[in-house]
C-alpha cells in the first residue's frame, strides 16, 4: 500500500537531493513550456535517451531562470516504491509536493508513465486544469506515437528522441569541429569516429562501453527485451518461433527488399508455419517496437506502393553485431545510417526501382525533391549501375538535389550533360 510518508520521501529527494547526471546535448528542438498548452510526449526507442532528454528540459528551466526546482515536479514511475500507485494518488502527490515546497508545481515530468495505471486519464484531467506544463516519457511498447494519438487527441506534441546522430556522437565523445576542420588532416578524427558511428550505432550506454563484446552483449539485452516485452507480450503473440525468425531476418538482411510473398515460401520450405498476413502483422509490432524503419518504392499509387516490397532498415547499426554473418557488409552499413538519418529528419524517403535503381527518393507534398544513391565506394563495377539509376530517377522526376554518398570518395562529375556530386556520408551527415 501506498504511504504519505512514501511520496513524501519520493518528492523529499527530487526537491532536496537530485543532481542532474553529465548530459550530451541532443539537437531537438526544446518547446518553451512556459508558453505550450499541450502536453510534450517524448517516444523513440527503449534506451535512446528519453529520460535523460527530461533531464536536459529541466536543466535549461533552472539555467534560464524560467523554474526553480520547487517549480518543478520530477516523478519517475519505475521507481520500486511506487509499485502501487493508482491514478487517485496524483492528488495526495501534488497534496505532498505543495506541503513540502510551499506552492504548487508549475511543471510536470512523468517518466515511465506508463507504469501508472489509467495513465491518458489521469494525464488528461491534469490537462484540463490548466495548471500545469506536461511532459511525459514512455516505453516504447505503452507509449508509441499511435497510442497517444488515440488517447491524448488534440492534446499533445510528439517529440521523437533515437540513438545519437553523428553530430552527438561526436559531442559526446569529445570531437570538436567546423567547416574549416573539415579541410584539414585533423579531419581523420572526424572519419575515425564516423568508423565507430557505423559499427556500433548510436545508442548512448554501447558509446561508453570499452569493447565490441560488451556491445554485443548490451545490443543482445535490448534484442531481447524488444522480443519480449515490447512485441511478444503487448501483442500476446502465440508463434514465438516465426517472430524469432523474422527478427533474426532483419539481422542478416537489412538495407535489403523484404518481400513477405518471398518469405512465407522460405519458412514453409522449411517447415514453418506462419500466414502472409501474420508476417505482415509482425513486421508492423516490429516498426511500432522501434526495431525497424521500413522505405516504400517510390509511386503515386498508394496501392502500388502497398504491394511492393519495402526495404527494411534497423533502427540502430549496433544491432549488426547480432548478425551471424562471417563478414561485415559495409556499404549496407553506410546505407543504413543514411536510411535513419532521413527517418531522424522526419523525411519521407523512399526508394525508386525502373530499369535502373536509386536508393532514397525524397519525397515533400506531391513532389520528389532530391535523389541519393549509397555505395561504400565507386569503383569500375559498379559506378555505370549507381550513376545511371541515379540520373534515371533525377531525370524521370524532375529532381535538381541530389547524389552519390560514399565512405570517403568527393567529387563532382559530369555525365551525360548532367552534374553528378560524389559525397562522403560522414560530411552530408554534417
Amino acid at each position: 500500500m501506498l504511504t504519505q510518508e512514501t511520496l513524501q520521501k519520493v518528492v523529499a529527494e527530487w526537491l532536496r537531493d537530485a543532481e542532474m547526471p553529465p548530459l550530451t546535448p541532443r539537437e531537438q528542438p526544446i518547446p518553451d513550456l512556459a508558453k505550450t498548452k499541450r502536453i510534450l510526449a517524448l517516444v523513440g526507442p527503449r534506451r535512446a535517451g528519453k529520460t535523460y532528454f527530461l533531464y536536459q528540459i529541466i536543466s535549461g528551466l533552472l539555467q534560464s531562470g524560467t523554474a526553480k526546482r520547487n517549480d518543478i515536479l520530477f516523478v519517475d514511475f519505475e521507481d520500486y516504491r511506487l509499485a502501487d500507485f493508482q491514478p487517485e494518488d496524483i492528488e495526495q502527490l501534488l497534496a505532498v509536493f505543495y506541503q513540502l515546497a510551499g506552492k504548487a508545481p508549475r511543471f510536470l515530468l512523468f517518466d515511465e508513465v506508463q507504469h501508472l495505471p489509467s495513465w491518458s486519464r489521469v494525464l488528461r484531467t491534469l490537462h484540463n486544469t490548466r495548471k500545469y506544463a506536461i511532459v511525459v516519457t514512455g516505453s516504447n511498447a505503452s507509449l508509441l506515437g499511435s497510442k497517444i494519438a488515440t488517447e491524448l487527441r488534440g492534446r499533445y506534441d510528439d517529440l521523437m528522441i533515437l540513438p545519437f546522430s553523428f553530430r552527438e556522437h561526436l559531442r559526446h565523445h569529445g570531437v570538436a569541429w567546423d567547416r574549416a576542420l573539415l579541410a584539414t588532416p585533423e579531419s581523420g578524427l572526424i572519419a575515425r569516429a564516423f568508423d565507430k558511428y557505423v559499427k556500433y550505432g548510436g545508442f548512448p550506454e554501447s558509446a561508453g562501453l570499452p569493447d565490441e563484446s560488451a556491445r554485443r552483449r548490451l545490443m543482445q539485452t535490448y534484442f531481447d527485451t524488444i522480443f519480449y516485452k515490447d512485441v511478444l507480450e503487448r501483442y500476446g503473440i502465440r508463434a514465438r518461433r516465426l517472430l524469432d525468425i523474422l527478427m533474426r531476418n532483419m539481422l542478416e538482411s537489412y538495407s535489403s527488399l523484404f518481400s513477405i510473398s518471398a518469405f512465407e515460401k522460405q519458412i514453409k520450405a522449411h517447415g514453418q508455419a506462419g500466414s502472409k498476413r501474420s508476417i505482415a502483422e509482425y513486421l508492423r509490432y516490429l516498426e511500432e517496437a522501434f526495431f525497424i524503419t521500413t522505405c516504400e518504392k517510390f509511386d503515386f499509387s498508394p496501392r502500388k506502393r502497398m504491394m511492393n516490397p519495402r526495404k527494411v532498415y534497423l533502427m540502430d547499426t549496433g544491432f549488426s553485431l547480432l548478425s551471424g554473418a562471417f563478414t561485415e557488409n559495409r556499404g549496407r552499413l553506410l546505407e543504413n545510417v543514411v536510411a535513419l538519418e532521413f527517418f531522424r529528419r522526419r523525411s519521407r524517403s523512399l526508394y525508386y526501382r525502373n530499369a535502373g535503381e536509386c536508393d532514397f527518393l525524397v519525397q515533400e507534398g506531391t513532389r520528389a525533391t532530391e535523389a541519393w544513391q549509397v555505395c561504400w565506394a565507386l569503383n569500375r563495377s559498379n559506378e555505370k549501375r549507381e550513376i545511371n539509376g541515379l540520373l534515371e530517377a533525377m531525370r524521370e522526376y524532375g529532381i535538381s538535389e541530389g547524389g552519390i554518398l560514399t565512405y570517403a570518395q568527393e567529387e563532382t562529375r559530369s555525365v551525360e550533360g548532367s552534374t553528378v556530386r560524389i559525397l562522403p556520408v560522414w560530411k552530408w551527415l554534417l
